[in-house]
């Protein structure tokens, strides 16, 4: 009997179809096993040794040593990114510093120094560095680089960094950065808050919970709701600038041009106004100055330390009955506020919160992936573009198609 065309395409769009979820599954659950990964998604043994092998030729997967399960049987490898397989440039840019770093399937994150930026303060400078770290990294990798993620501590729309107000940056175009040496790779940018928050959602404290709300205090404050795993950007990409919303004190300007942001009420330059000092040049390591000395017990640091959590949990609480998230997680500074300053910061939330939710409002948890968090975030960004048919079959000449 003939196989029509149309037979054929249809059959070789379900065996794409099949080795890409293998490998997402993969992708999302480091250390499963070909057994696990089947089971998961009603694979027979057999059409995930034939769909393993497929990915494996490609250089997407590779199987490393079996683990042992106690069952009977030979047991199946774990499946690992291939040694030769695609990489994501993750580019990071804080309030001080920025790294240029890799990621690979299953989300780890090569060990990569951290750079002060350029003396001049421009962005233009910066960019011109990173740039140059991205063409090294092309030198060392080639054509395994496939796309260029980027967390930017600002307002995002697209490639354009907005405003990242404790810089003084405003529309900062950084498309630049898709340019890695010689070749032009897909670029995605996006909130160093917003992308820890995805990665807490993705790998970290909200794993597995449908409505998660996290936030990063640093500077600011920002964050993002996630919802199924999928973050709520709003129309133009900049949703989450939680610490722009008036919550803060009134009369304060903040760097973005409005007053009264919640912002200004919840990191080193508000406890610098409780202890009665001027604006900290650089509020981050000011507060770390001054969580220090309330851990060791000093009363005044400890005043402003709490006065602060409160500041925070309040704001907290706006956002639970705004949003109604079944978990907030809480990152940077907002993670040593919840620790030093729980008791202040619990009493706020609970007297902000609807009467209804009194003994059911969301846990609040310090988030689980730490400084990493902005950094992973953009790398799953951006692997969440390359894991589909058509982006594997451009990259590997429709080798997972065969």
């Amino acid at each position: 009997m003939t196989v029509t065309r149309p037979v054929r395409r249809l059959a070789g769009a379900m065996r794409a179809q099949g080795a890409v979820a293998l490998l997402r599954c993969a992708h999302q659950n480091p250390g499963i096993t070909r057994a696990e990964a089947a089971t998961r998604l009603g694979l027979s043994s057999g059409s995930a040794t034939e769909i393993m092998g497929r990915l494996r030729a490609a250089r997407l997967l590779d199987e490393g040593p079996a683990r042992a399960t106690g069952v009977r049987g030979r047991p199946t490898g774990v499946l690992v990114p291939h040694p030769a397989g695609p990489l994501v440039a993750v580019v990071e840019i804080t309030h001080e510093t920025w790294r240029v770093t890799t990621a690979e399937i299953g989300g780890r994150l090569a060990p990569a120094a951290g750079h002060h930026h350029h003396e001049s303060g421009d962005p233009g400078a910066l960019l011109q560095e990173v740039s140059m770290a991205l063409a090294g990294l092309h030198r060392e990798y080639g054509p395994r680089l496939r796309a260029v993620a980027v967390s930017v501590p600002g307002s995002v729309q697209g490639s354009l960094l907005v405003q990242a107000s404790h810089l003084r940056w405003r529309d900062v175009d950084l498309s630049v950065l898709a340019q890695v040496g010689p070749v032009r790779l897909p670029l995605t940018v996006g909130n160093d808050a917003s992308l820890a928050g995805l990665a807490e959602a993705l790998r970290g404290a909200a794993h597995g919970v449908t409505v998660a709300l996290h936030l990063t205090v640093e500077v600011g404050v920002g964050g993002i709701l996630v919802v199924d795993g999928r973050p709520m950007l709003g129309a133009t990409g900049a949703g989450g600038e939680f610490g722009h919303m008036p919550l803060g004190p009134a009369e304060l300007r903040c760097p973005c041009g409005a007053y009264g942001c919640w912002d200004l009420a919840v990191d080193g330059r508000a406890m610098a106004r409780h202890l009665g000092r001027p604006e900290p040049v650089d509020p981050r390591t000011f507060a770390d100055e001054v969580l220090l000395a309330a851990r060791a017990g000093q009363p005044e640091s400890s005043a402003a330390v709490l006065e602060t959590a409160a500041a925070l949990g309040r704001g907290i609480a706006a956002l639970v009955n705004a949003l109604d998230p079944a978990i907030v997680t809480l990152g940077g500074l907002g993670a040593d506020l919840l620790e030093v300053g729980s008791e202040p910061l619990g009493a706020a939330l609970a007297r902000g919160v609807m009467a209804w939710r009194h003994g059911a409002a969301p846990p609040v948890v310090a988030a689980m992936l730490g400084p990493d968090g902005p950094a992973i975030g953009a790398a799953e960004a951006a692997m969440n573009g390359l894991l589909t048919e058509q982006a594997l079959a451009g990259a590997t000449e429709g080798s997972i198609h065969a």
